[in-house]
């Protein structure tokens, strides 16, 4: 994502063919950094792998949310402000949100999941799914966390033509702010504000659904996890992340 504007020399046809994948394909292509790293604080839980993964367990019957997994979901206002428990933490070479309140609040790894069933919970949602994609283990996170179908299957055919050496030569963006368009209980739209290593400013949406006891991300029929990114003039009319 955003590889055109990032890299310097002539594009080839072949580079420019693969600009086009990676834009169709995912916005945390522009978050990645030189190294893959995982950094865990801010009550999230660390659990071993499992082998069919946290989101294809059986949902518990109370609550009708994977086994291990409570949020408090009673805030139903569209967020005016980023929640004050917010703490940032390095997953697949950027940098992402966490909450305790909103989530992610419980991770197995390759996996953070667990999000509340808010609109807080989808912004949180949106930010780290797609910044999971990066990492070798983004085809787990493809199965437990995008909503399955014709366009998952686009991107993980999209997805597979990148090598993961490629993206760690890229700058690294930064998440800058959000807006939260349509919601109700079973989906939500999240426009993202992502600032360039340049200080300009670009946004793209990205629609979430609720399935199977969590927020997954919904991707389009192109393939593509997010809409097509545009030029912002700037975070007015974004709630701002204080980082």
């Amino acid at each position: 994502m955003f590889q055109q504007s990032y890299d310097s020399g002539e594009a080839t046809p072949s580079s420019k063919r693969r600009g086009r994948i990676l834009a169709a394909g995912f916005l945390a292509a522009a978050l990645v950094l030189s190294v893959i790293s995982f950094l865990t604080d801010g009550g999230v839980d660390e659990s071993q792998p499992s082998s069919r993964g946290p989101l294809s367990k059986a949902l518990a019957e109370d609550s009708g949310r994977p086994q291990g997994c409570r949020t408090d979901d009673a805030e139903r206002a569209i967020p005016k402000a980023a929640p004050a428990d917010v703490t940032w933490q390095a997953l697949g070479g950027s940098r992402v949100p966490a909450s305790a309140s909103a989530g992610p609040t419980r991770s197995t790894r390759p996996v953070r999941w667990c999000f509340a069933r808010t609109p807080m919970g989808a912004v949180m949602a949106a930010h780290v799914i797609l910044a999971q994609m990066t990492g070798p283990d983004w085809r787990v996170v493809v199965d437990e966390q995008v909503v399955p179908g014709f366009g998952r299957d686009l991107f993980v055919s999209q997805r597979s033509s990148i090598d993961d050496a490629q993206l760690k030569t890229r700058q690294a963006g930064s998440y800058a702010g959000f807006a939260v368009g349509d919601y109700d209980k079973e989906s939500a739209t999240v426009k993202m504000l992502v600032k360039s290593p340049q200080g300009s400013f670009l946004s793209t949406t990205v629609s979430v659904r609720w399935s199977g006891g969590d927020w997954k991300v919904e991707p389009r029929t192109d393939g593509g996890l997010h809409s097509k990114v545009t030029t912002a003039g700037g975070p007015d009319g974004f709630v701002q992340w204080m980082v």
